[in-house]
C-alpha cells in the first residue's frame, strides 16, 4: 500500500488531538450530537408524513373500487376474492396510519424527551458536556501548551545561533587564507568565533533542558488528557447505543410485510442496523481525532547549512584560466548532512557517508568528489569534513 506524502503526513501530526487546541473537536462532538438527534426527528417525521398520505390513498382507492365492484355482475368466490382486495387494502391503510402515528407520537417522542435529558444546557455557555470538557481539556493542556511555546522559542534561538556561528566560521576561514591580513585581526576573528560558538553551545544546552522538561511533563499531560476524552468517549459512546435502540424500534415498525421482495429490503436493512457497533465507532474516532492519531512530538531538530548556487559557467571559465590539477589519490571525507543533488552532475549522500575529494573547494564553496560506487560528481565543501 503507498504510504502518504511527507507533506500530507506532517499536516496531519499537525491536526493531532494532542496538539494545542486540537481536542475542540471533540469538545463540539457533542453539538453535533445534539443536531444529528434533531435530524432524526425530523427524518422520520416526514416519512411519518409519507406514511399517512399512502394510507389515505389507499383508502380512497379502496372506497371507490368497492362500489363500483358491487355494482357489478360477479358473484360467488369471484366476487369474494375481487372484494378481499379491498379489505385488505383497509387493513394496510389503518397498518400505515398506525406506523405514521407510531413514528411521531412513540419514537419521536422518545428520542426528543431522551435528548432534553442528555443534553442539558448551562446558562450563557451552551452544552454543560462541551462546557465542562472544554475547561477541563483547556485546564489539562495549559502547562504544556506553555512548555512548548517557550521549547518553540528556544529552538529558533538555537538556529539563529547556529547561522551566526556559520557566518563567523565563514569569516575565520577567509581571515585565514589572507596572507596579507596582520595576525592581530586574525586573532580577533577568531575570537569572535569562538565567542559566537560559545554562545550557540550555551542555546543549545537551554533548549536540550526545555525539551527534557516537556518530555518530562508529556507522560502525565497525555495520563489527564486520555482521562478527560474517555470520559467524552463514554457519553458518546451511550448515545450511540440509545440512537441504536431507536432505530431498531423504528425498524420494527416499518417492517410489516411478508412479501418476500420487501422483506429482502427489509432484511438488508435490519443486517445494516445490527451493524452498528459502538466500540468500532469509538475506535474510529479515536483513531482520526483523539489519541490514537499521529503527532509530531518534540525533538531535536538540527540545523543545516545553507547551500550557495554553483555557477557553472563561471566555474568552467576559471578552471580553464587556472588548469587547476586533479588531487591524486583523493582525500577521503565524511558526510555531516543528507544532501540530494539539484543537477545531474552534482552527487547525493546520507549523513555519515565516506567518500574522496578529488578536487579542492573553489570560490563558491564547491569540491568535486568520488563516491564509493564511482560516481563522480560536485558537492557543497560545507557539508563534509575530513574522515578519521
Amino acid at each position: 500500500m503507498a504510504s502518504l506524502p511527507k507533506e500530507l503526513l506532517e499536516d496531519a501530526k499537525k491536526q493531532s488531538f494532542w496538539m494545542p487546541g486540537n481536542y475542540v473537536r471533540t469538545v463540539h462532538r457533542t453539538e453535533r450530537s445534539f443536531q444529528a438527534c434533531s435530524d432524526i426527528v425530523a427524518c422520520f417525521t416526514e416519512r411519518a408524513r409519507v406514511e399517512r398520505q399512502y394510507a389515505q390513498q389507499l383508502s380512497q382507492w379502496g372506497s371507490k373500487w368497492k362500489s363500483i365492484v358491487e355494482s357489478r355482475p360477479l358473484y360467488g368466490s369471484l366476487m369474494r376474492a375481487w372484494q378481499c382486495f379491498f379489505t385488505s387494502t383497509e387493513r394496510l391503510s389503518a397498518l400505515h396510519s398506525s406506523i405514521s402515528q407510531a413514528l411521531v407520537e412513540e419514537e419521536g417522542g422518545r428520542v426528543k424527551t431522551w435528548q432534553k435529558e442528555i443534553f442539558p444546557k448551562k446558562i450563557f455557555c451552551g452544552f454543560k458536556e462541551s462546557h465542562n470538557n472544554n475547561t477541563s481539556f483547556s485546564r489539562a493542556q495549559k502547562p504544556w501548551s506553555k512548555k512548548l511555546m517557550k521549547l518553540e522559542k528556544t529552538r529558533v534561538a538555537y538556529h539563529k545561533s547556529c547561522q551566526r556561528e556559520q557566518t563567523a566560521l565563514d569569516k575565520e576561514k577567509q581571515a585565514n587564507e589572507n596572507s596579507e591580513m596582520s595576525p592581530e585581526k586574525k586573532q580577533k576573528i577568531t575570537e569572535a568565533r569562538e565567542k559566537v560558538t560559545g554562545e550557540k553551545q550555551e542555546i543549545r544546552d537551554r533548549y536540550e533542558k526545555m525539551l527534557e522538561d516537556v518530555s518530562t511533563y508529556t507522560p502525565r499531560y497525555m495520563e489527564e488528557m486520555e482521562a478527560i476524552f474517555e470520559e467524552s468517549q463514554e457519553e458518546e459512546r451511550k448515545r450511540i447505543s440509545f440512537l441504536k435502540q431507536a432505530f431498531l424500534s423504528i425498524h420494527r415498525h416499518l417492517d410489516i410485510t411478508n412479501n418476500e421482495s420487501v422483506k429482502a429490503v427489509y432484511s438488508e436493512l435490519h443486517q445494516t442496523l445490527m451493524a452498528i457497533e459502538e466500540q468500532e465507532d469509538l475506535k474510529w474516532w479515536k483513531n482520526h481525532h483523539g489519541p490514537g492519531m499521529p503527532t509530531d512530538w518534540p525533538r531535536i531538530n538540527e540545523w543545516v547549512p545553507p547551500v550557495k548556487k554553483l555557477n557553472r559557467k563561471k566555474r568552467d571559465q576559471k578552471i580553464k584560466r587556472e588548469n587547476r590539477p586533479v588531487m591524486i589519490g583523493g582525500v577521503k571525507v565524511q558526510a555531516m548532512y543528507d544532501y540530494v543533488g539539484e543537477e545531474g552532475d552534482e552527487l547525493s549522500f546520507r549523513a555519515g557517508e565516506v567518500f574522496l575529494k578529488v578536487e579542492e573547494e573553489d570560490d563558491q564553496g564547491w569540491c568535486r568528489g568520488v563516491l564509493s560506487g564511482g560516481r563522480e560528481g560536485f558537492y557543497p565543501a560545507n557539508y563534509v569534513g575530513v574522515a578519521e
